[in-house]
């Protein structure tokens, strides 16, 4: 083995487990400012894990909640096993979301403000675990949507002029 593969293992190696997105939440970030974020383990059943192994997975109408010192996460929609027999999971059915008691806590008092809910964000496998990213969030006014449109509009068109710069 040369010694550029040898490196490149050992920086694989030393980097953790690797992230593979399955599904993202654009609407939350075009819906809701985010203000704090953090990394859930989920509570899935076999059906499940195959199904978003396939990439069966939409978060768009799903949000999450504190009850009884647990958090849930509801209505996110995880499509059934194409393969699946009769023991087939309910596509938009609650799961447990894995966190520390005191995380938990935190979100439950903050969520608890007038305002803010919690979103889930990303939803992904973090070596074999299956995690999600829910962040607190608070609405946008429709003028913030439109504002939150010009930008990135704005941005696009001067990395566009760059690019025509660099060009010629």
């Amino acid at each position: 083995m040369s010694a550029k593969k040898a490196d490149k293992k050992k920086a694989a190696a030393n980097e953790g487990p690797q992230k593979k997105l399955i599904a993202s939440n654009k609407r939350a970030l075009h819906d809701y400012f985010i203000d704090q974020t953090w990394e859930a383990g989920i509570v899935l059943t076999g059906t499940e894990v195959k199904s978003l192994r396939d990439r069966g997975a939409s978060l768009i109408d799903g949000y999450c909640y504190v009850d009884a010192g647990e958090v849930w996460m509801d209505n996110a929609h995880i499509a059934p096993y194409v393969k699946g027999t009769w023991t087939n999971h309910a596509a938009r059915r609650k799961r447990k979301l894995l966190m520390h008691k005191q995380e938990i806590e935190k979100l439950a008092s903050k969520s608890r403000e007038k305002g803010f809910t919690i979103v889930p964000l990303e939803m992904y496998f973090l070596g074999s675990h299956a995690k999600v990213k829910i962040g607190l969030a608070r609405g946008k006014k429709e003028w913030d949507k439109r504002q939150t449109l010009r930008e990135k509009q704005d941005l696009r068109e001067a990395q566009r002029a760059m690019r025509q710069r660099e060009l010629a």
